[in-house]
C-alpha cells in the first residue's frame, strides 16, 4: 500500500526563476512523512530522528497553483530502523502522463527524547510499517 499527500505549493517555495527551489523538497518530504508517521489511529508516539536523505531531481518543478502528490512507501525495515521511499509527483490523467519531479528516500531512526537515545521499532509499529512496504517498488525508483 502507498500513502499520498497532497502538498500545497506557496509562492515563498519558488526560486527567482519560477522553479520550485531544491531544498524545498525535503520540507514536501518531511510534510509527508508526518502525514504518514503521525496519524491519529497509528502513531509513533515514542519519537523518531532522520538519520539519511538521498534525494534525486527529475525535473523542474515550476510553481502553480494546484498541489502536487507525494507518493510513499516503506522500503525495509529492520530492528532499529526503517527507509521511507518517495515520489514527488503529478499522476496521470486521461490525457496526460504522469510526471515525476522528485525520487528521494529517508532512513528513518525510532529515537527516545525522554533517554536521548536510538531504540528498537515496537511490534505494533512494525506491523503498522509493513502494511506499506513494497520492496519491489524500490527496485523501479532505482531505476
Amino acid at each position: 500500500m502507498r500513502h499520498i499527500y497532497r502538498c500545497p505549493l506557496r509562492w515563498a517555495d519558488m526560486d527567482a526563476y519560477g522553479h520550485i527551489n531544491n531544498v524545498v523538497f525535503l520540507r514536501y518530504l518531511e510534510e509527508a512523512r508526518i502525514d504518514f508517521l503521525f496519524r491519529p489511529e497509528k502513531d509513533f508516539k515514542q519519537g523518531s530522528v532522520v538519520a539519511r536523505h538521498e534525494i534525486d531531481y527529475k525535473r523542474q518543478l515550476v510553481h502553480r497553483h494546484a498541489p502536487v502528490d507525494v507518493e510513499l512507501w516503506v522500503t525495509e525495515i529492520r530492528a532499529a530502523a526503517f527507509t521511507i521511499t518517495y515520489e514527488v509527483k503529478d499522476p496521470a490523467a486521461a490525457e496526460t502522463k504522469e510526471v515525476v519531479y522528485v525520487r528521494a528516500s529517508t532512513v528513518i531512526v525510532p529515537f527516545d527524547f525522554e533517554t536521548q537515545r536510538p531504540r528498537r521499532i515496537t511490534s505494533e509499529e512494525r506491523e503498522f510499517l509493513e502494511e506499506y512496504r513494497d520492496d519491489k517498488a524500490d527496485e523501479a525508483v532505482a531505476a
